[in-house]
């Protein structure tokens, strides 16, 4: 479970890194239109960004059958910090809690 954990604190820090580094310094405002500009901006960006959402999409659904079939809790904040944080923070973080509850539930 330490494995999941380690990486949502990377999926947290690491893209916001990033983010951060753009709204600071790129002069650039932030919006969501502007920063798929950017992720569409050259073929690496574009592999790189349609590569994050078609393995999202299927990812999400699973996340969201997996949620309703073990009955965790606070379905909504996986789905927001998908889009306000990170899905390299909200997967992990979800693969965690999924162990956790499976564990609780086997003992």
């Amino acid at each position: 479970m330490g494995f999941y954990l380690f990486f949502a604190i990377l999926g947290l820090i690491i893209p916001w890194y990033f983010n951060l580094q753009h709204i600071l310094y790129s002069g650039i405002p932030f919006s969501v239109a502007e920063y798929f500009r950017q992720g569409t901006a050259t073929p690496l960006a574009s592999s790189i960004t349609f590569d994050f959402f078609i393995a999202t999409v299927p990812a999400m659904v699973w996340m969201l059958l997996e949620i309703r079939k073990l009955n965790m809790k606070y379905v909504w904040l996986y789905v927001l910090g998908t889009f306000l944080i990170a899905f390299a923070f909200t997967f992990p973080l979800f693969m965690f809690l999924r162990e956790r509850k499976l564990s609780a539930n086997s003992v």
